[in-house]
């Protein structure tokens, strides 16, 4: 069959010359993709350089007119079933006024409807949105077709085919053509599972379905754009490879699900974007992505397309992380903000350097502030914007990937600080994200938090709460994260929280329990633990509301079940603790109390003894400038407050800078004062005594499970002297499940108690000292006990036999059984 020519229309609509577009001078526009996804300035819109073989649309032959068909093509062969004339003159391949329209306007749901290739009257019809082209032609094998400019940047042809075939386009802009796939030819990138789950509030992989996920669909490379947004008119997608003016690239909205999707050939990694999101009154906003894996290193705001391709290391250290229940092993936690532990210093430069020191210090596990991308850096992280992408400030997220695996490696565990309660009101971000109230509660009772000028989010909406519960197992299956410490736990759980009289309205049963934010907490525990074996999950929980750490199928007295959290913040003993301590000794015997009233609800709760970044800032002072006298008591006494922790029951947490005694407050601005540490300076050896003596705690620590075994079992503790006000001595006993006992012993006043006797039991033969805080080398004046100490025959505090100790001033002396 011989090749058969379709002419070109004789006329053509006027339309209004559009300038090419010119590089921004925004930040944000600073890059466009190519086909594989690198960054390469200037190239224009879905730039794609074309194939050298390509020919030359301007070196075609000058094609007849068609004045029906809209288009124009070279050659191409023809069944003998081609529809009639009269067929093909009554169909117009130009969309009509009402998509027109909503196309330009933001507001079509359906772009794929419109544009892309579909069966027609006649044929095939091709229609094209690509604003500042000036001229679009599709490829398909030998055929070459002109469409035609139908203005504003449509541009559409009716080619006399019996189906649509595969295509490219050749858009030729002022100074280049490319060639790339059209968007409008590809079928959806979420599969109705996927948007079922969603529907349902119950997609816990949420993170792979929606945001920007750079994969091979249907034989193309590209970018899969999906995004929430069920209240918007219509969403656009902007970015670096559309020179940031969405016209072109509308989304298409999948149904009741308000889950809008595109997916855009050539685009891949590292491309910048944003959602151009038409509110219902028809107003635009430009939003960064909810659940974006990489964002912008602050100020800048946009999301950055990523795919991750590190090789994990940490096999080994995720296997066994699962062998001891958390609340039955060692837990000693080092706090620290990372961009501040060593100013300057990116993720993976912190790898070399974090791993070892803690190492050398013996701490189990660090604990990380925020790591979620924050735009301001003087919260600490804790106004989270981007919840699922590690701040760009210190690297990637491979970048985090690779600390969190040295740190494993090292054999330290990783938790992280989570901040579920609330976002701040950023514009560009969350705040009433599609033009209404989506994440945070509708009610502005209800959505504002009074402390913090921030939103609650609405955890009664099931794709908000899913949008959090998957936000808590993806950085503990993405990032092998061992534990979440759930920040501001009370001010969820409580609707009067910091809110008066009048301020808020009581729950379905007249309550002020916030039965939504139980609801939330419960199912996110559930599922964390479910899916993530090893990991344990922390409330930072400042009231007495019963069963944090129950099981959530264990209803208490409340009538409530368990939250399900691993461990609470003891934030009582902290306070009672630190309030004793910041008293002259001359007065403790007055507030005796409030170091032992701890132990009247210790085993109410899993608990962890948390000395936290917010006890040595905002005017608090550090934690050895809390201490009264001169500067020779303030660390007698933080040596000994630090051992009688260690020995506690309940599991430890120490803020950076307070394990070398920093006498300054902490600013996330210049970090620690390493400085104290420098040979150099004159007071080195007291800084460096006290870090010592933290290396020498967690040692011991580790080693003797009387410490740590049973630290939610009422059997592992015994008060040997709990009533010693006017000594400010106390003293007691940890047992481990084998029996094996360790005694500590502190004296908290500043003078020497000679022949001190402690009921002992009448099984241990001898003691000897494990660790004396007032030892020399750690800056203390060296009395204790060198040999042995055998108790005698003689009864006291209720045991059958008695030890004489010397008691050295301002410090805690642990013995065990020789």
């Amino acid at each position: 069959m011989t090749p058969k020519k379709v002419e070109k229309a004789a006329t053509q609509n006027s339309r209004s010359p559009v300038a090419p577009p010119t590089a921004p001078s925004a930040p944000e526009a600073r890059r466009s993709p190519t086909a594989d996804g690198a960054p390469e300035t200037g190239t224009p819109p879905q730039a794609v350089p074309p194939p050298e073989a390509a020919p030359s649309p301007q070196a075609a032959p000058p094609p007849e007119a068609d004045p029906s068909s809209g288009a124009v093509t070279e050659s191409r062969s023809t069944s003998d079933d081609a529809p009639s004339p009269e067929a093909v003159a009554e169909f117009r391949s130009a969309p009509d006024a009402a998509d027109r329209a909503r196309l330009l306007e933001g507001t079509h749901h359906d772009p794929h409807s419109v544009l892309g290739a579909h069966p027609a009257p006649g044929g095939v019809v091709f229609r094209v949105l690509r604003p500042y082209a000036r001229s679009v032609e599709v490829v398909a094998g030998e055929l070459r077709a002109v469409l035609h400019d139908d203005g504003d940047g449509f541009f559409s042809g009716l080619l006399p085919l019996n189906r649509p075939p595969d295509y490219r386009l050749l858009v030729t802009y002022e100074d280049t053509t490319v060639e790339t796939e059209d968007s409008y030819s590809f079928g959806p990138t979420l599969g109705e599972l996927d948007l079922h789950l969603i529907g349902e509030g119950r997609h816990e992989q949420l993170w792979t379905v929606l945001g920007a996920h750079p994969r091979t669909h249907q034989g193309v490379r590209g970018t899969g754009f999906a995004v929430w947004a069920p209240n918007a008119r219509g969403v656009r997608l902007a970015g670096t490879f559309n020179y940031w003016d969405g016209t072109g690239c509308p989304m298409r909205s999948l149904g009741s699900s308000g889950v809008w999707e595109l997916f855009v050939p050539g685009v891949g990694e590292g491309a910048l974007y944003k959602f151009d999101i038409t509110r219902p009154d028809g107003s635009h906003t430009l939003r960064a992505d909810p659940m974006a894996r990489r964002t912008e290193v602050p100020p800048a705001t946009s999301s950055v397309v990523d795919a991750s391709r590190y090789e994990w290391g940490d096999a080994e250290w995720l296997a066994r992380r699962a062998e001891i229940p958390v609340h039955e092993a060692p837990f000693s936690v080092y706090e620290l903000h990372l961009a501040s532990w060593r100013p300057g210093l990116t993720y993976r430069q912190l790898a070399e350097q974090l791993p070892a020191y803690v190492q050398d210090l013996g701490f189990t596990h660090v604990e990380l502030m925020p790591v979620a991308e924050h735009p301001f850096g003087g919260s600490w992280g804790y106004q989270v914007t981007g919840f699922y992408a590690p701040t760009a400030r210190l690297g990637t997220p491979d970048d985090f990937r690779y600390l969190v695996d040295a740190l494993h490696r090292a054999g330290i565990g990783v938790l992280m600080d989570w901040v579920p309660a609330h976002f701040p009101r950023d514009e560009w971000a969350l705040a009433e994200f599609d033009g209404r109230p989506l994440y945070e509660h509708a009610d502005p009772l209800r959505a504002a938090h009074p402390d913090w000028g921030t939103l609650e989010f609405d955890f009664g909406r099931r794709e908000v709460r899913n949008f959090l519960v998957a936000n808590a197992t993806y950085w503990c299956e993405e990032f092998h994260i061992d534990g979440l410490r759930v920040d501001a736990v009370a001010s969820m759980l409580y609707l009067d929280y910091s809110r008066e009289a009048g301020q808020w309205t009581p729950n379905e049963h007249g309550g002020r329990e916030n039965l939504d934010a139980v609801a939330f907490l419960q199912e996110m525990n559930a599922t964390v633990y479910r899916r993530n074996p090893g990991v344990v999950t922390i409330a930072e929980e400042s009231t007495a509301w019963d069963g944090v750490t129950r099981a959530t199928h264990h209803s208490g007295p409340s009538g409530f079940g368990g939250l399900g959290f691993g461990l609470k913040w003891n934030m009582g003993w902290m306070h009672d603790s630190l309030a004793y301590m910041s008293h002259e000794p001359v007065h403790r015997r007055y507030h005796h109390h409030e170091m032992t009233f701890s132990m009247v609800y210790a085993y109410s709760e899993n608990y962890v003894l948390p000395i936290s970044h917010d006890e040595v800032v905002h005017g608090k002072r550090s934690l050895v400038s809390k201490m009264p006298g001169d500067w020779w008591r303030q660390r007698a006494d933080l040596r000994a407050y630090l051992a009688y922790m260690w020995a506690h029951p309940g599991k430890q947490l120490l803020f950076m800078g307070q394990e070398f005694a920093q006498g300054a407050e902490w600013s996330e601005a210049h970090g620690p004062d390493w400085w104290l540490l420098d040979p150099a300076y004159g007071a080195e050896a007291d800084h460096r005594g006290v870090r010592d003596l933290v290396r020498d705690l967690n040692a011991v620590y580790r080693a003797v499970p009387a410490l740590w075994q049973r630290d939610t079992d009422p059997a592992g503790f015994e008060w040997v002297a709990g009533d010693a006000a006017e000594d400010n001595v106390f003293a007691f006993l940890r047992r481990d499940a084998e029996g094996s006992l360790l005694l500590s012993v502190s004296n908290l006043s500043p003078v020497v108690r000679q022949d001190y006797r402690l009921g002992v039991p009448d099984d241990v033969p001898a003691w000897h000292e494990a660790l004396n805080t007032d030892a020399e080398r750690y800056g203390g004046s060296g009395v204790g006990h060198p040999d042995p100490v055998k108790p005698e025959p003689q009864g006291s505090h209720g045991r059958p036999a008695s030890i004489r100790l010397t008691l050295p001033p301002l410090a805690t002396v642990w013995l065990r059984p020789a």
